[in-house]
């Protein structure tokens, strides 16, 4: 048993010591680790609170929607959509966050990428750290597919943070709940791509959570991803059953709806075998899935029964995989889908003493514009001119790449039924199978204590949770509610006590997850990691990297 325990050690070590011998001396370049950036966060901290009046304020509760690919752009005209569904023209509407009173815009790129990358950006936004493109959960000494290099890069998150200090914590998510995104905050693998031990153990959605002989309950032909036998549902209710723990598991959105807050503690659904399907192709009926609103409301109802407050993350992900297919009608669509989530969540939380914060991973490549386009013009549409070059016409909605490229070039369709229209790929400049990510800044939105001191301006993604954790007295800030700020001398024994919550029931964290349908195109990013073999690195990240089941 201790040789095998050693076994990957030894190995990983023989080859970091060949890898060393071969390898050309160069002159050793300081790495931005996890320390670089807490310091850079701690900077960024300062230049804010020095305007602060009164900085006792803090959060009991905290929740994070994060709109993967949301930028500028896609909220500006789902904003436009929102108001012309509801028979307006629209560009004076306004979604939930749009009336939060602190707005500021965050820094997207990657340690070593200009655009940033999904799992690198999480890990920015839930770990306070940037990374590498396409790692996760590790600083920028993790290396991409490299094994070694994430034993000494972990680094902790957020939902670490919340759990220290005694709060429930809680994910919601319409991707796997091993994608990109939400694995930041548990997930510590050298590469986004891992999600089942056919490379490394983690877990996720229903195939990463069934073993390879078992089928998927909706799905009958599809089977599960896990090569070692283990039926990770089974083992999570098996856990909380040995330790006394009321837990329920759910797959559809009746069995959803009829779990009772008050006899349940610890909460699981995986309600899809891979993403769950767009919000414009649910099934709402109860053998259905539920919807991002829905979960949102049931992972509240638990969360919320803790005296010590709780942290749930809720993600739009479908949006990003829409933009990817340069399917404009989904993106938004799925956007609003989440403002619909929020909506929910302000419903049953109480801003004085929750920190809300609704951002973004990454951007994408859409832009809107047209040349005196009237108000009220439908934003899905083509612009009310034609091209003053070729005489063709063009959508107010384009993309700068991706699988909408055509000469001549697409334009909408005169269709007659909604499942055509939301079909619709909008016109691309270049040419590519899937739309890249964009580069540009995200927009940051903030309501709860201390929101209007520390989201102003423009930061790195990585400022993001500290400064959440700031505001919630988490992590490194977890004493400054008992006078201790790290920035300024002690001033008062306490924080200013929070309005009590309307539930104060004790209670248990709560995770709350969704995966469904597989975006399975072919990944074309070039490994430059050492040539392990398939077999031996499921040994080395075995022994290595842990799967945690909250």
């Amino acid at each position: 048993m201790l040789v095998c325990f050693w076994l990957p050690y030894v190995f990983c070590w023989t080859v970091f010591i060949e890898c060393t011998k071969t390898a050309p001396a160069q002159k050793e370049e300081k790495i931005q680790d996890q320390e670089y950036w807490y310091e850079q966060a701690r900077i960024a901290l300062r230049k804010r609170l020095q305007y602060a009046t009164d900085r006792r304020p803090h959060a009991k509760n905290v929740v994070l929607f994060v709109g993967d690919g949301m930028g500028v752009a896609t909220a500006t005209a789902a904003r436009i959509l929102r108001g012309q569904r509801l028979g307006k023209r629209g560009e004076d509407h306004e979604l939930a966050w749009d009336a939060f009173p602190a707005v500021a815009f965050a820094k997207t790129y990657n340690m070593d990428a200009q655009i940033g990358e999904s799992s690198a950006c999480a890990t920015a936004l839930m770990c306070g750290v940037k990374t590498n493109f396409e790692t996760v959960g590790l600083d920028a000494r993790g290396r991409f597919e490299n094994c070694f290099s994430s034993f000494s890069s972990r680094v902790s998150s957020l939902i670490d943070w919340a759990q220290e200090s005694g709060k429930s914590t809680g994910i919601v998510t319409n991707t796997r709940i091993t994608h990109a995104t939400p694995a930041a905050l548990y997930g510590h693998s050298p590469s986004r791509y891992w999600e089942d031990d056919s490379k490394v153990l983690l877990g996720g959605g229903r195939r990463h959570w069934l073993p390879k002989v078992a089928h998927d309950p909706e799905q009958t032909k599809e089977e599960g991803r896990r090569l070692d036998g283990r039926n990770l549902i089974d083992d999570w209710a098996r856990d909380k059953k040995k330790r006394g723990l009321k837990a329920e598991y759910v797959w559809n959105k009746g069995q959803l709806d009829k779990v009772n807050p008050n006899q349940v503690d610890y909460l699981l659904g995986l309600f899809s075998y891979s993403h769950m399907d767009f919000e414009a192709d649910r099934d709402p009926g109860q053998t259905g899935d539920p919807s991002l609103a829905d979960m949102t409301r049931s992972a509240l109802a638990i969360l919320l029964k803790n005296p010590k407050g709780f942290f749930l993350v809720v993600e739009g992900g479908r949006i990003d995989h829409a933009h990817h297919y340069n399917n404009a009608y989904r993106a938004l669509d799925e956007t609003l889908a989440m403002e619909t989530a929020l909506l929910a969540a302000l419903a049953l939380i109480n801003p004085t003493e929750t920190l809300i914060i609704v951002t973004s991973d990454h951007s994408h490549v859409i832009t809107m514009g047209g040349q005196a386009t009237p108000r009220g013009h439908p934003i899905l549409g083509p612009d009310s001119k034609v091209s003053d070059v070729d005489g063709q016409p063009y959508t107010t909605i384009l993309y700068g790449n991706g699988p909408g490229f055509a000469t001549p070039r697409i334009i909408p369709m005169n269709t007659s039924s909604a499942a055509e229209d939301r079909n619709q790929v909008h016109a691309s400049a270049v040419p590519r199978q899937w739309a890249t990510h964009g580069g540009e800044d995200v927009p940051v939105y903030a309501l709860g204590p201390l929101a209007t001191t520390l989201f102003t301006g423009t930061f790195d993604q990585s400022y993001i949770p500290h400064a959440i954790a700031y505001s919630a007295c988490l992590g490194e800030h977890r004493l400054r509610c008992q006078g201790l700020d790290n920035y300024t001398a002690p001033q008062v024994p306490n924080c200013v006590s929070p309005e009590v919550s309307s539930v104060s029931a004790a209670g248990q964290p709560v995770v709350i997850a969704s995966s469904v349908m597989a975006d399975d195109g072919q990944r074309v990013k070039a490994s430059s990691a050492p040539s392990f073999t398939p077999a031996v690195l499921g040994v080395c990240l075995a022994a290595t990297l842990k799967f945690a089941i909250t």
